[in-house]
């Protein structure tokens, strides 16, 4: 069975031919014209044959915006201190921090030093250093992350940087050429450039971890190895068309095939973090699965696109617009869905309150329906429909009788859901009942969602699990 290797590895670039004259004699002009982040026209490039008759111009307007980065990560060696035997010799020593190195690859996408690479490259890093193609290093930090599409932000104090601006993702055609340009296995071999072409798209892989995740890769056949993490995908005009962020591998190196961010994924998520600090993701509140022949056959499709909606979220989204179990998704406004992963992609493309139609099909008719989307959170505070209260990207609220008798407890607020915000990130977990919220004493939401207003930094939680083992956890709130 191949091992999915997502780490400082995952990438795959590819150089787009270049398109041909169509007289020998008069050298036709294809231009396209490509925008930085900011929508403001950065470069326009003639594709004519005669100009650019093979992958120069792609690689060397790119490679001097992918940058080499190196973290280092702080981890503390605690194998033994939990060990009853080894503090009954050695006493209840303080674990000894330990640092560790990594690297990976990032590309420059505005000018004035902000770089996007992939979250597991800058995960958990204490320092992070930025290397160009031309020697000069900078200290980064970092601006944000988005785990569920391995994308991060980082930034650099420095101006007039080369940028590599953004194509449209969706235009990428099967069999297209595309470079991966990256630091594959650290820093000696920096800004590498291999070529290949587009073999898929809207690839997912198998998720082993539980984790959200939002996964539509685009699959090439670019040859990349660890280091290429974060680095570029880039078409024929030097465009960023993808984040190199994964490979399938039975060794942990390249084997034949690279996955990597489509760049609309990308600039979405990139564009929220710099304007507002997180990723303000859209909601369509269903679950699925992918369209069967068995299925197409009774419900007389005509073809195998869309996806089946197996259950429809009450309150949410799709479920004020209309939409029913048993309906087929076959577009959203002008955009084809042809599997659950594409849905996901389109969905991530919108912000909470946007508003768009649903294609379906029921019943063998077809239908479009008007939808808002939601956000994946409510304000903390906000009581949803079901009773419970939101908190800090969870859900919350306060413990039945039967469980506090269980746990040995006589009052507390318990975690429905931990979400994927704030709450989820500082190790809540679903089932757990808060005790105290900054040493004072909860018995229901409100008592917690009053305590953390008050509090001017941090947010400190003790309590029990669903087992009923004592456990804490804490987080900054927001300036």
């Amino acid at each position: 069975m191949l091992t999915i290797i997502c780490s400082v590895l995952l990438s795959g670039l590819t150089a787009l031919g270049v398109v041909k004259a169509s007289t020998p004699d008069t050298p036709q002009q294809i231009t396209t014209t490509s925008y930085a982040m900011d929508g403001s026209a950065y470069r326009t490039v003639n594709l004519a044959q005669d100009n650019y008759p093979d992958f120069t111009y792609a690689a060397e307007s790119s490679v001097d915006a992918v940058v080499f980065v190196k973290v280092t990560v702080k981890s503390q060696a605690q194998q033994y201190f939990n060990d009853p035997f080894f503090r009954f010799f050695f006493g209840d020593q303080q674990p000894q921090e330990r640092e560790q190195q990594g690297s990976g690859s990032g590309v420059i996408i505005r000018q004035d030093g902000y770089i996007v690479t992939n979250n597991h490259v800058v995960q958990g890093a204490s320092k992070i250093e930025v290397t160009l193609n031309n020697n000069k290093t900078y200290e980064a930090s970092v601006v944000g992350t988005d785990p569920a599409t391995d994308v991060a932000l980082i930034k650099i104090e420095a101006d007039g940087l080369p940028i590599v601006p953004m194509a449209d993702s969706d235009k990428l055609r099967l069999g297209e050429w595309v470079l991966a340009i990256g630091s594959p296995l650290g820093e000696q071999l920096r800004g590498t450039i291999t070529a290949g072409i587009v073999s898929a798209k809207g690839r997912s892989m198998p998720n082993t971890t539980g984790e959200f995740k939002i996964e539509s890769f685009i699959q090439t056949d670019a040859a990349v190895n660890p280091g290429n993490s974060g680095g570029a995908l880039v078409n024929k005009a030097g465009e960023l068309v993808g984040i190199n962020t994964a490979i399938v591998s039975q060794t942990g190196a390249y084997s034949g095939y690279s996955f990597a961010v489509p760049s609309n994924i990308v600039k979405k998520i990139v564009g929220d973090l710099i304007d507002f600090g997180s990723v303000k993701r859209a909601k369509l509140g269903v679950a699925m699965s992918p369209i069967t022949e068995k299925t197409a056959s009774e419900m007389k499709l005509s073809s195998l696109e869309g996806v089946y909606i197996n259950e429809v979220t009450k309150g949410g989204a799709a479920d004020r617009a209309g939409v029913k179990e048993g309906d087929v998704l076959v577009a959203i406004d002008s955009t084809t869905i042809k599997s659950p992963s594409a849905l996901q992609e389109k969905v991530n493309s919108f912000h909470p309150g946007d508003k768009a139609k649903l294609h379906i099909v029921r019943d063998g008719k077809a239908k479009v329906l008007d939808v808002e989307f939601q956000g994946t959170t409510q304000a903390t505070g906000t009581v949803t429909e079901d009773g419970a209260t939101a908190f800090y990207g969870g859900t919350i609220k306060e413990a039945d009788k039967g469980k506090l008798e269980k746990l040995g407890v006589k009052r507390g607020v318990e975690i429905v859901s931990a979400g994927e915000g704030k709450l989820a990130q500082a190790g809540a977990t679903d089932g757990f009942v808060i005790l105290y919220v900054n040493d004072q004493p909860v018995s229901k939401p409100r008592d917690v969602v009053d305590i953390a207003y008050r509090s001017k930094r941090a947010v400190f939680i003790e309590g029990v699990d669903a087992n009923g083992k004592a456990g804490y956890f804490g987080f900054a709130k927001e300036e």
